[in-house]
């Protein structure tokens, strides 16, 4: 009985022809004819004599770098394929084991392999014959602790380079470059690399298949969907729309999704954001579907006709295509904010400059700080430059300069080299722009905050605007009538535009209802206020009704019960003499109240603190089945069509220069995923490549 032992692997070989090999606590049956025990790792070997005739062929890695050579009747020793080196392999019944050899391989004290790796030698490679000829290659498997082993695939890694590139926006090119490709290879020789056509694929094959889930997604949902349009330029002056959906799920939950992003030649055409629109419709089978629009571009009053018309014609619950929204809240705020800031531009010059020369020297700064504590001014502001990109960098900088003025009127006085300081009449110009900027600041700051700003929050910022710009009637300074009446002349311009969306939503929170509008429309609108109170309610009468004329949905009890259509027929009376009652039915149905006229007759709800007005919905669907619906979808409006982080931006976004090289179809694969796989994938990432035609020319 002989036994095979190598690393803690057993081979047991009885007379009926069985080996067992224990590896990685595996047990395989070989058989052979004799019994024979083989000692790695310091363990007894028999004479080479005894040993068998077949051998088992060795599976460790290191043998495609090593061979094992008989120098004297007791010693063999393990040859380096690369540098020739010799190495001890075993001691007459004392066998080396492989350690030592697997460290001369991957710990880099082989010469002969660190000079082939310029050659894309690296360790793991195949070696080289004798004849300089390249081995066969090794074979693609690794040993585990859970496994004997595991097959490499390079085709697995494709899916996750285009995760890759997908999430954080690396250029498709980025998979040639020499130093990328060398990385990889460094981590895996064997990875098979991959081109930019064949990344470029992956990337829209995995847009694809995140496109079913999201469409089978939007399929179920109870309720209608918005749009919001935020129209971006490109240095070849061509638009791209990004068309985002906004809409509540079946838990009641508000959710987002980019769903297309349409180049438009001509950006600035009548027909541009009608076709991006129509685009997305026909795209996720939403005729019918769309309640409401939002965009960020001006639009003449043909391409509002060419919106309407989508809204109206095909969605009637949209009170025939009011529902436009025209002025993105955040584009508005940035609007009339560069309008003050360029009435003030002087002033601000001048400003701007005293902050530069402090914050520029360490000289200047320490001295302005020394002032600051000698005139004992009570200000915590910090003194920065702004980024004239994004105003509210100004606005804070002309807030933390007013506050310091005293001091930058003493560092005029004490320093010869600060000029352009601004006199008292320019602070006090100072402090009324920050006055009219306020008021902004704090709306947007209100957009930024919240992931869905919608109609019914932003309308008292909107009122805090209005109730200000219009506080200002009388003034000596030019310079401040002429600053309100602009801003009057826009905040009446937005209302008037907007006021409808922005009203009806007030109105479905419970808290209101139709008394904040009453009240809130006097100041707006003084006598003419119950002409446009009207107009609210009309608006929200006609709405109402196009509801109720849709089938409800079954209530809970009837929806569990599976035989609901043949209870009803086993309960039907068909008896003539019942027909009377249905008609008296009719005749005073027709005299109660409505849902609708039934919640605005209830008392407000108390204000104390805030509430969560889409969950009172929820909480009170069965007792307004009807109004319920209409909420949900009025509460889905958006009034904003910018993310958080650009509300401050006073340019209109620009794709960068590479994204503008890209396919149109490869631009929108690409933002598109991104957005919907930071919400999870259902299916996670599948191996099977999706094939794209089209894409690897």
């Amino acid at each position: 009985m002989a036994a095979l032992e190598e690393s803690n692997h057993l081979i047991i070989t009885p007379e009926y022809q069985m080996t067992t090999l224990e590896e990685n606590n595996q047990l395989i049956t070989i058989p052979e004819f004799q019994m024979e025990t083989l000692e790695e790792n310091n363990h007894s070997m028999p004479a080479p004599e005894t040993q068998p005739n077949k051998r088992r062929k060795r599976k460790s890695m290191v043998w495609e770098h090593f061979t094992i050579e008989t120098v004297s009747a007791e010693s063999r020793r393990a040859f380096c394929k690369q540098c020739k080196q010799s190495f001890a392999y075993s001691t007459g019944s004392k066998v080396a084991g492989t350690s030592h050899l697997k460290r001369h391989i991957a710990k880099g004290t082989c010469l002969a392999l660190l000079r082939n790796q310029g050659n894309h030698q690296t360790p793991g490679t195949p070696g080289m014959n004798g004849n300089g000829s390249v081995s066969d290659p090794p074979r693609h498997h690794y040993r585990s602790h859970s496994s004997a082993y595991i097959s490499f695939d390079s085709d697995c890694c494709r899916p996750e380079i285009a995760r890759m590139m997908i999430v954080h926006d690396y250029p498709l090119h980025m998979v040639e470059h020499s130093g990328f490709v060398t990385f990889l290879k460094s981590l895996e020789p064997r990875l098979d690399m991959v081109s930019f056509n064949i990344v470029q694929g992956d990337c829209v094959s995995s847009y694809l298949r995140e496109k079913q889930n999201v469409m089978k997604f939007i399929e179920g949902l109870p309720g209608r969907v918005c749009l919001t349009l935020d129209v971006w330029t490109s240095s070849q002056s061509l638009g791209y729309v990004f068309i985002t959906g906004h809409f509540i799920d079946g838990y009641w939950k508000p959710q987002r999704r980019i769903l297309n992003v349409v180049m438009e030649p001509n950006p600035d055409s009548d027909a541009a954001l009608s076709h991006a629109v129509a685009t997305c419709l026909s795209d996720w089978s939403l005729e019918g579907k769309l309640f409401s629009i939002t965009f960020n571009h001006p639009v003449g009053e043909p391409g509002l006709q060419n919106l309407r018309s989508l809204l109206s014609v095909k969605n009637p619950l949209v009170i025939n295509g009011q529902l436009i929204l025209g002025n993105c809240s955040a584009r508005t705020l940035s609007n009339f904010a560069k309008d003050v800031l360029w009435a003030g531009r002087e002033i601000i010059k001048k400003v701007r400059y005293s902050v530069k020369y402090v914050k520029t020297s360490e000289f200047h700064e320490q001295k302005f700080l020394e002032l600051k504590q000698q005139l004992q001014v009570p200000s915590e502001k910090d003194l920065s430059l702004d980024n004239q990109a994004q105003w509210n960098t100004t606005y804070q900088m002309l807030v933390a300069a007013s506050e310091l003025k005293e001091v930058f009127s003493c560092l005029d006085t004490s320093d010869p080299n600060y000029k352009e300081a601004p006199s008292m009449e320019d602070w006090k110009r100072v402090d009324i722009i920050c006055t009219y900027l306020k008021p902004l600041f704090d709306a947007a700051n209100f957009l930024a905050s919240r992931t869905n700003p919608n109609q019914k929050t932003f309308f008292h910022e909107v009122w805090k605007m209005h109730e200000l710009y219009h506080s200002i009637t009388s003034h000596g300074d030019p310079f401040v009538i002429s600053l309100a009446e602009i801003m009057q002349e826009k905040i009446d311009k937005y209302l008037k535009e907007c006021i409808l969306a922005l009203a009806i939503a007030v109105v479905l929170d419970p808290r209101f209802r139709m008394k904040l509008i009453e009240f809130s429309f006097v100041k707006f609108y003084g006598k003419e206020a119950s002409k446009y109170v009207k107009i609210v309610d009309d608006a929200l009468h006609e709405l109402f009704l196009e509801y109720a004329a849709l089938p409800l949905p079954l209530t809970p009890a009837h929806a569990e019960d599976g035989n609901f259509e043949n209870n009803m027929k086993a309960e039907e009376i068909s008896y003539n003499e019942l027909t009377d009652f249905d008609a008296y039915v009719e005749t005073t149905s027709q005299n109660m109240k409505s849902e609708l006229e039934q919640y605005l007759e209830e008392s407000l709800l108390p204000r104390f603190q805030e509430m969560d007005v889409l969950r009172w919905w929820e909480e009170n669907r069965l007792q307004y089945p009807v109004l319920s619906k209409m909420a949900r979808d009025i509460l889905t409006m958006q009034v904003s069509t910018a993310d958080p982080g650009s509300v401050f931006d006073t340019e209109i976004k620009e794709l960068d220069e590479y994204r503008s090289s890209l396919r149109p179809e490869t631009v929108e694969a690409l933002v598109c995923a991104k957005d919907w796989l930071q919400y999870g994938s259902a299916t996670g990432v599948s191996n099977a490549l999706v094939k794209v035609e089209g894409l690897r020319s």
